[in-house]
């Protein structure tokens, strides 16, 4: 019989066929950046999660790593027999294999038992994260441990690091002994299931759907929506389409533009279908020109990059904080002018501060502040204000000078390569075709960005490979402020100007 692993088993729940590519076609697996970004928030948030509940130092890692399975389980059952805490405790029992996080002994009268704590870097419980619990227990009660409670500790979103090394409070702990317990018999039901599909000589007759995105999307997808018929102009293009209308209209069998009934569709949604299908762009000159008109120059175009750690390193910022590394800033003056200041500190210590004063500096006193999407923007500003109240008059100044030239491009302009979206990524290509992100060195987006702040930052990237992460994080964040100076000189009609 097969034991099979607790992703095995939420790979069952959701979608047996991609339990079956488990096991027998690995190789098919391609996982995104989201996925790998967090993987890694989950080994911080458990390493941290070690320190907390085992402020003594008095607990015993099980690692299967350097252990290998077998012997794994076989120190587990000999520390089982301690009083001491265990992390990562590894269970094969009842056809489910299985390691707990954390494993507390506590004493009921005169018996050893024991308190069980699932670790996750969300910041809430979710749905799948009972059905994770209950795997978790039945392998753990399989295999005859007493186990007293279970729990799931999350992250604390509202909590705030005090510095020093001090985590206490990152986690938030909830008892979901009385859930997990009482599905012994569904979880049973789920390894029979799972033997049956494991052992199928070919992969189930699944088609894609919804269930290839949730709870988390299938690192399988590609694989098995390759020869799936796709429409020549999908109705996901559509922006701001309900996933209720979509899922309607697929009960119709209707997926593509050319079919979406107009009566359905709001102006902006009719616009992309319209222009899609006749392959025109939209662009109205003269409205846009009319938006920018009242914003006389000299002008200042603005971006921003930056980080989110599960885990806080800086005294003073919450759990998953949007954290300031990098701005990009380029002035344009009444004669065509154009001057380029930036900002970006590979420390390793809290930049925001110094980000503050720079930006202050840089951006004066006087002249509009055109960004991409101001919302990002106008927030960090803000948290930047009430973290340093004496630079906070400035800050706040800078804010009321803000333009944003997102709803400028969403109401004036429209290219059948932007696909429904109005991200700069898809904008800027279609109205200045000679700049584009992907004949950018290393970094060509915000995702790729913080992976390279995180590599520029750690205390072992060699100086010449910081170097060359920082000319490409300030090539990346340049061309973000540079785009914005182009779209607004063709939105503005400025031909004029040689910028």
């Amino acid at each position: 019989m097969r034991t099979f692993s607790k992703s095995k088993l939420l790979a069952l729940r959701q979608c047996p066929k991609r339990l079956w590519l488990e096991f027998h076609r690995t190789d098919l697996r391609e996982y995104s950046q989201e996925t790998d970004s967090k993987v890694q928030a989950g080994f911080q948030v458990g390493d941290i999660a070690r320190r907390i509940y085992d402020r003594d130092g008095q607990g015993i890692l099980v690692d299967v790593q350097i252990d290998g399975f077998d012997r794994a389980f076989e120190r587990t059952a000999e520390l089982l027999r301690t009083r001491q805490p265990i992390f990562e405790a590894g269970f094969s029992a009842g056809g489910a294999l299985t390691f707990a996080d954390i494993l507390l002994p506590e004493k009921t009268g005169t018996e050893l038992v024991w308190h069980m704590i699932e670790v996750k870097s969300s910041t809430s419980v979710k749905d799948y994260h009972y059905d994770d619990l209950a795997v978790q227990a039945f392998a753990v009660k399989a295999a005859g441990v007493p186990l007293a409670s279970i729990a799931l500790a999350h992250v604390d979103s509202s909590w705030v690091y005090p510095g020093n090394d001090d985590y206490r409070g990152l986690l938030t702990e909830n008892d979901l002994t009385v859930e997990t317990l009482s599905r012994t018999d569904e979880v049973n039901e789920w390894i029979i299931q799972a033997q049956k599909i494991a052992a199928q000589p070919t992969e189930p007759a699944i088609e894609t759907g919804s269930q290839c995105f949730s709870p988390f999307e299938c690192s399988f997808y590609n694989y098995c929506n390759r020869n799936e018929p796709k429409p020549e102009y999908p109705i996901v293009w559509l922006p701001r389409f309900s996933s209720a209308k979509v899922e309607k209209l697929a009960a119709q069998g209707i997926d593509d533009l050319r079919n979406v009934p107009d009566e359905l569709l709001n102006d902006q949604q009719l616009k992309v279908k319209t222009h899609t299908l006749t392959n025109t762009v939209y662009f109205d000159a003269a409205g846009a020109a009319s938006d920018l008109a009242a914003y006389p120059l000299p002008a200042h175009f603005l971006d921003f990059e930056t980080i989110q750690f599960a885990v806080p390193v800086w005294k003073g910022i919450r759990p998953y904080q949007q954290m300031v590394f990098q701005f990009s800033l380029h002035r344009l003056d009444a004669s065509g002018l154009l001057e380029h200041t930036e900002f970006l500190d590979l420390s390793g210590n809290d930049p925001s501060e110094s980000f503050a004063q720079s930006l202050i500096t840089a951006c004066g006193g006087q002249g509009p502040v055109f960004v991409y999407n101001a919302g990002f923007e106008m927030a960090r500003i803000r948290e930047l204000a009430e973290r340093f109240p004496s630079l906070s008059q400035p800050l706040l100044a800078i804010n009321d000078r803000i333009i944003d030239l997102l709803p400028v491009a969403q109401k004036r302009y429209y290219h059948p390569s932007q696909q429904g979206s109005w991200s700069i990524k898809k904008v800027l290509p279609a109205v200045v075709p000679e700049l584009r992100y992907d004949t950018l060195d290393g970094v060509q987006d915000g995702g790729m960005a913080m992976d390279a702040f995180l590599e520029g930052i750690h205390p072992d990237t060699p100086p010449e490979r910081k170097t060359q992460i920082e000319q490409q994080l300030l090539a990346y964040c340049k061309l973000d402020t540079y785009a914005m100076v182009r779209l607004w000189q063709v939105f503005s009609g400025r031909a004029d100007l040689k910028v």
